[in-house]
């Protein structure tokens, strides 16, 4: 597995993370023994860096990593953590608590949960409209000087914000969305990390399996499954996204990987500074993630990518409308 450092002062990680989310109940029921036994393959086969957040589940998420990790090396792996997103019972949306206060609080549970004494890159979910940056990560500052957490991280925020954050404590990463149909970190949040040094994180690299090869469109989100509000896949728009997946497909098939290969190694592509993350579920989905590290794009590769899928191409927003709001970017 070869590595890549999270920005200049962030730690090294394999060059392909794990994102946990879907473990607990995102997309649906996830087997608990499969998703185990899928954070154990991805260790055996060099992942080190697994993200994950206090409000997935309400905690479960936490505890289930807690448990497939027990009796590792602590120092054989990175915990990417993000807080901050209030929830209700029913998982209602609750807004967002970025309060020093808050923050502390947050650590404390997600700690215990973890069965750590410490976070790697620690993160607020989304920026607090309430709180300024400063706050949020001046408090996250002071966990990092009393050893409690190793590196400030941010998510979904926009240039301004990840300069403000920065002039408090240099920032290792930021997570964003980011894949072949959600491009709007490219036009100032990337020059942005670039010049600060800063890493990505890139979540979303399949678009919640939109763009993997794997989704049709008379596919229903079953129960629990946050797909059956995503713009993109509502009725209208999936039918031309996977338009742009067969297009995909083709290029694909002509380099001899997946569909779902091809849009991960497009991500690693875009630079050493990137880290993408995969959400697989189960062994046979890391299986097949695994070897779009060692797919190699050339310049006509990345050309005829372009093509089947050009910026701006897919239809529908990312999030439903309620959440775009709390973006730092769009699209």
């Amino acid at each position: 597995m070869r590595t890549r450092n999270l920005g200049s002062t962030g730690p090294a990680v394999s060059a392909l993370g794990l994102g946990a989310m879907g473990m607990s109940g995102a997309y649906g029921a996830a087997d608990r023994a499969e998703s185990i036994a899928t954070v154990h393959a991805a260790l055996e086969a060099g992942v080190t860096l697994f993200d994950t957040a206090d409000f997935y589940a309400m905690g479960h998420n936490e505890l289930l990593l807690a448990e497939a990790l027990r009796g590792r090396d602590r120092d054989s792996y990175r915990l990417s953590v993000k807080f901050g997103m209030l929830r209700g019972p029913g998982s209602l949306f609750g807004g967002h608590d970025g309060r020093p206060e808050a923050v502390k609080n947050f650590l404390a549970y997600s700690l215990t949960r973890l069965g750590t004494d410490h976070i790697d890159i620690y993160r607020p979910a989304r920026l607090d409209p309430d709180v300024p940056i400063e706050e949020t990560v001046g408090a996250i500052k002071e966990m990092i000087d009393a050893g409690y957490v190793r590196h400030l991280g941010l998510s979904e925020v926009d240039a301004e914000t990840v300069r403000r954050a920065h002039a408090v404590h240099p920032v290792a990463d930021l997570q964003i969305e980011y894949s072949l149909i959600s491009r709007a970190v490219e036009a100032d949040v990337l020059p942005a990390l670039r010049e600060l040094g800063i890493g990505l994180t890139a979540y979303g690299v399949l678009s919640r399996g939109l763009i993997s090869g794997h989704w049709s469109a008379d596919r229903a989100a079953g129960p629990g499954d946050a797909r059956g509000f995503s713009p993109r896949f509502s009725g209208g728009n999936v039918e031309h996204n996977l338009t742009l997946v067969e297009a995909l497909r083709r290029v694909a098939e002509a380099k001899g990987c997946t569909v779902a290969q091809l849009a991960i190694a497009w991500v690693a592509a875009q630079g050493e500074d990137i880290v993408p993350l995969v959400g697989a579920r189960t062994r046979e989905r890391l299986a097949e993630a695994l070897p779009a590290l060692a797919v190699d794009l050339t310049a006509d590769d990345l050309a005829e990518i372009e093509k089947a899928v050009p910026p701006g191409a897919a239809r529908g927003d990312r999030y439903p409308a309620a959440f775009m709001s709390g973006l730092g970017v769009g699209n």
